[in-house]
């Protein structure tokens, strides 16, 4: 069981990823040398006492867990689940759900990680889906070149389809996120669409937009686009197959920069200043690299889900937010917003 109100116990999935064990491990070390985290790494255990030989560990409190089974991406996760109920993730799930474990973070697949963590740890009351939400620009708490916009945008692409009542549960996440995270006092809540004025978009977000109407949410109307970047809202709301793209999009275009900035920037700046811009834009723009990944809205505990292609810095970050979203009392936070939408309801 877990020690002291100053510690921290994370369970880290370490097969979970592109670059698992290796980076994982590697991130999970750096997390515990430098924060003093207890790291309970879950996986295959030969593999994982291969991996730890490579450091020198004996001082820090790392504990391996021994799994069975890896949940791909292109599995399915519920099936793979009851096929694989020892997997990696799940084990990892199972920690927190025993209260072994804070938190769990996971590089892996995502669709894995929620269903794991809904049937292990079960969601909170007045939602009946998870959801993947956090900025697209501009990490949590740090700004570059000025800092861009720290728009919450939910969802990020677990709930294709949703109905407008969800999407209105989706605000109310992300709300506390921006309270609690982002330490902005009353978060403007906007529904993304095409237009601004209350008639425009599609079945969807027109008959959403009472239900915001009506809610005790900070509501400003229908937000566009390009409202995202411009800070006109701190909780942008649309459901996951438009999030989902809009946010490959944003790290698209962070690749095109690194592919084409250096030749644009050459002639008037030297090489290694205009290839630190352009690292430094991609940065800004990849999900990997803001904040090493996102908590999972809704479930009634902390998971951290980071990117797939995620490096060990990427992986202490993801742990640093863990720690940070179970000390802030985030979980807390977003079942008295899922309750006082239900008040009002």
């Amino acid at each position: 069981m877990m020690e002291g109100k100053d510690s921290f116990t994370v369970a880290v999935d370490a097969m979970g990823g592109d670059f698992a064990p290796r980076e994982i491990v590697k991130g999970a070390i750096r997390a515990a040398q430098e924060n003093g985290h207890k790291i309970l790494l879950v996986g295959d255990e030969s593999a994982l006492e291969v991996e730890l030989s490579n450091y020198e560990v004996g001082k820090l409190d790392i504990i391996v867990v021994a799994s069975e089974g890896v949940i791909e991406e292109t599995d399915n996760p519920i099936r793979a689940i009851k096929e694989k109920p020892y997997a990696s993730v799940v084990q990892a799930a199972r920690l927190v759900k025993s209260g072994d474990a804070h938190a769990f973070v996971t590089m892996g697949s995502t669709g894995a990680a929620m269903a794991a963590a809904t049937l292990e740890m079960g969601l909170l009351d007045n939602i009946d889906r998870p959801a993947i939400g956090g900025p697209l620009f501009g990490g949590l708490s740090r700004t570059v070149f000025g800092g861009l916009s720290r728009t919450v945008l939910m969802d990020l692409g677990s709930n294709v389809d949703c109905r407008p009542s969800r999407l209105l549960g989706f605000a109310a996440l992300g709300v506390a996120f921006a309270r609690v995270i982002q330490g902005i006092e009353n978060p403007r809540v906007g529904i993304l669409s095409v237009g601004s004025e209350e008639g425009k978009g599609n079945r969807q977000t027109k008959e959403a937009y009472p239900l915001f109407k009506e809610s005790n949410l900070n509501f400003i109307g229908n937000v566009e686009g390009m409202d995202i970047l411009l800070d006109k809202a701190d909780v942008v709301v649309c459901d996951g197959f438009v999030g989902n793209i809009l946010m490959k999009y944003t790290e698209g275009l962070g690749m095109a920069l690194l592919k084409h900035m250096p030749d644009l920037l050459g002639a008037s700046l030297p090489a290694e200043i205009s290839a630190q811009i352009s690292k430094k834009l991609v940065e800004m723009t990849s999900p990997a690299e803001v904040g090493g990944g996102g908590p999972l809205f809704g479930i009634n505990g902390t998971a951290i889900v980071g990117h797939g292609r995620a490096n060990g810095e990427n992986v202490a970050q993801a742990i640093i937010m863990a720690e940070n979203v179970v000390k802030g009392g985030l979980i807390e936070a977003m079942s008295k917003e899922l309750a006082a939408l239900n008040q009002l309801g």
